[in-house]
């Protein structure tokens, strides 16, 4: 009878050590990887650059979760742990989001922040997650300056800066013998516009050196009304008019100055405007150049994984995705990896900040864009391939289409590691391969 007690009393807790275990199990099993997702969802940028960028999110945390994505995206979650998304609203301006950033990381308690449209709010930012030591990906804004004037530990950028564009731009001209005797500008009057102001102004200095630069505008963002811009550069004529505006600053230039016959009178170039062609139709004149950041949306190279990508979004939302939801994919697909070869090294538990880092950092991974490379910023910046096309409206499809499309490799039209773009594009653009 004794022994028979002793056993059971030895069963109990044999079936509670059993039960424990399973309960840590099943525990560890629902653990999450709590991701803030911060873009424009109210005000200017939010229809046509903040909704389509956490959209994209949204179906892609969706297919992860399901581990339903192409490999080596296709483990579920980020290493087995369901990903929850916390979504912020950009719109307030630089100071609110600093404060917005402290509380996704103290109050949510997000394990990484991926976000940021506008190149104000990304320098503001970037040095408070560095002093908090939380893991930071910024996945969109153009300045070089984020990892040109500062190093960081825990920021990471997932996405080429505006440099690129505006190389691309001057080298697309000069490769089709466009005339550029002259040109105009206008560009918004923060970080981003003054940023590619020069880099453009810079790159035709190298290729085109006797063109002369006319009207060099810049209106302030949200502007809305460009009446007075437009006179100045229609009345001051120039074979080129080169923009870097986006969202509904775009969009309302484009509205107001195609009318007034700005299109026609000169060779408009814009650095960042394939999200506009959607809701612009058959307003957006034909023969302007244009870039998309990147080679996204309908400058998108053929692959099984932009075929995917491409499916999954317009499933969703009944359109094709552009440049926004492509550059919030390839920042969460880095993300995913970097996640799990963290979790790889540590035994499979959720990464630290550290640990994320260490894994980001000097990575690559093929993207529905192409293929992403830290190269920059010591392995926090990335580079990759970009494309610039040329607007026709399809009747037939009832859609803006591009055509003439150049392709441009990574190491054409970004600075080599450890060279600022201002003294690259001025040096001449050293080393650039453009095979």
């Amino acid at each position: 009878m004794q022994v028979q007690k002793k056993m059971v009393s030895r069963g109990a807790r044999l079936v509670g050590v059993f039960a424990l275990t399973a309960l840590a199990a099943a525990a560890q099993a629902q653990e999450t990887f709590k991701v803030g997702i911060v873009s424009f969802l109210s005000g200017q940028a939010a229809e046509s650059f903040g909704i389509p960028a956490v959209n994209g999110a949204k179906v892609l945390v969706e297919a992860f979760n399901k581990g339903e994505a192409p490999a080596p995206y296709n483990k579920p979650g980020f290493g087995g742990m369901k990903i929850e998304a916390v979504y912020v609203d950009e719109n307030g301006g630089a100071t609110k989001q600093v404060q917005e950033l402290r509380n996704l990381y103290d109050r949510e308690k997000v394990d990484a922040v991926v976000g940021y449209v506008s190149s104000g709010d990304c320098l503001a930012v970037a040095p408070v997650a560095e002093e908090l030591k939380k893991f930071l990906i910024l996945y969109d804004c153009g300045t070089p300056r984020v990892f040109e004037d500062a190093k960081y530990s825990y920021v990471f950028r997932t996405a080429s800066h505006g440099t690129m564009d505006n190389v691309a731009l001057a080298r697309y001209l000069k490769a089709r013998n466009i005339k550029a005797e002259s040109y105009n500008l206008i560009n918004q009057d923060y970080a981003w516009g003054h940023d590619s102001r020069a880099d453009f102004k810079a790159a035709m200095s190298q290729l085109y050196p006797q063109a002369k630069v006319g009207e060099d505008l810049l209106p302030k963002f949200g502007a809305g009304q460009y009446g007075t811009e437009i006179s100045a550069l229609t009345s001051k004529r120039a074979d080129v008019t080169h923009s870097s505006l986006w969202g509904g600053d775009l969009q309302a230039f484009v509205l107001q100055s195609g009318p007034r016959g700005l299109f026609k009178r000169s060779q408009v170039v814009l650095s960042a405007a394939d999200h506009v062609l959607t809701p612009l139709g058959d307003k957006m004149p034909d023969g302007t150049i244009l870039g998309a950041r990147g080679a996204y949306g309908l400058l998108a190279p053929k692959s099984p994984l932009n075929d995917w990508w491409w499916s999954l979004y317009e499933k969703g939302y009944n359109t094709y995705p552009a440049q926004a939801p492509y550059r919030m994919a390839q920042a969460l697909m880095g993300l995913k990896l970097a996640a799990e070869k963290a979790m790889a090294a540590n035994g499979g538990k959720k990464p630290t900040s550290e640990q994320l880092a260490a894994a980001l950092k000097g990575s690559e991974w093929d993207a529905p864009g192409g293929r992403i490379r830290m190269t920059l910023g010591d392995g926090h910046q990335a580079t990759q391939p970009t494309a610039i096309g040329k607007t026709r409206f399809d009747a037939g499809k009832k859609m803006v289409v591009l055509e003439d499309i150049q392709r441009f490799p990574a190491e054409c039209v970004n600075p080599p590691a450890g060279v600022k773009s201002e003294d690259w594009i001025k040096g001449g653009m050293a080393g650039a391969k453009c095979e």
